[in-house]
């Protein structure tokens, strides 16, 4: 897998299909591969460019503090040193805010945004959620902290499924770059530290709000909050999925995601 020198971090990224450029931006504590079914469906129309964000996978881990305006700038800086000058740009949960913030400070990289289960800033116990999961690697071991907070990512209907669960922990425990404990830390914090909710009027790109009918962690109201902020967004509603629709209901975002982007054409120039 390839990397760039991206801001003040080596990026790992990967690209797939032809087609116009489509960017998927990855979420808390996850990198690329969280996007591989939706990513294999989407590459039939795009050129689809996934990566790790600064903490995860085989990019960069600064043990510094993080900030959602920093992986922006990463992610901006990725772009650029790959020749993208414009492009679809997807992101899920903190993927979302990242994607919001690219958004807002460069709306001329930006031809369509897509918010999955994300929001501007998380509810005050969603927020306690999150920081103790920022908290969970300096005080219990992988497996446990995957338990403790995969009730709130996925569904009754996931966990009902046969070795789901346990298919699911075992990638996170296999996974050949785990995440560094102030890597985990410092995203949670970034999560909850960041606001957009003042500025949203100021995206003008066609967007999509995605929610998972039966998430928990960042409910549908959060994404109804970004439809009231951003002018013109639109708000799809996927019925029994919760925040981790990227794994459980893949084809449904993939299918949601299409019928969005195949609808405004990709242009290289901002409109």
């Amino acid at each position: 897998m390839p990397t760039v020198r991206a801001n003040d971090v080596d990026v790992h990224y990967k690209i797939m299909g032809d087609g116009p450029p489509l960017l998927l931006i990855a979420g808390f504590a996850c990198d690329l591969a969280i996007w591989a079914v939706v990513a294999r469906k989407l590459a039939d129309h795009f050129r689809v460019l996934c990566f790790d964000n600064r903490g995860t996978g085989r990019s960069s881990s600064p043990d510094a503090p993080y900030a959602i305006e920093d992986m922006a700038s990463d992610t901006v800086a990725l772009l650029e040193a790959l020749g993208v000058a414009r492009a679809h740009v997807a992101g899920h949960s903190m993927g979302g805010q990242i994607a919001q913030e690219i958004a807002l400070r460069h709306p001329e990289k930006v031809c369509t945004l897509t918010l999955i289960a994300s929001c501007t800033r998380p509810p005050p116990v969603n927020q306690a959620v999150i920081r103790s999961w920022g908290d969970l690697p300096r005080q219990v071991d992988p497996i446990t902290a995957a338990r403790l907070s995969l009730p709130w990512i996925y569904t009754n209907r996931f966990y009902a499924q046969a070795g789901m669960i346990e298919n699911v922990i075992e990638l996170l425990v296999a996974n050949p770059s785990p995440l560094a404990a102030h890597a985990v830390l410092q995203q949670s914090r970034a999560i909850c530290d960041f606001d957009p909710s003042a500025r949203l009027g100021r995206i003008q790109c066609p967007t999509l709000a995605i929610a998972g009918q039966a998430d928990i962690l960042l409910p549908v109201a959060c994404s109804e909050e970004l439809v009231r902020g951003i002018p013109g967004a639109l708000l799809e509603v996927i019925p029994d999925t919760g925040h981790g629709m990227l794994v459980e209901s893949p084809r449904a975002v993939a299918a949601a995601m299409l019928k969005f982007l195949l609808q405004h054409p990709w242009s290289d120039r901002q409109e």
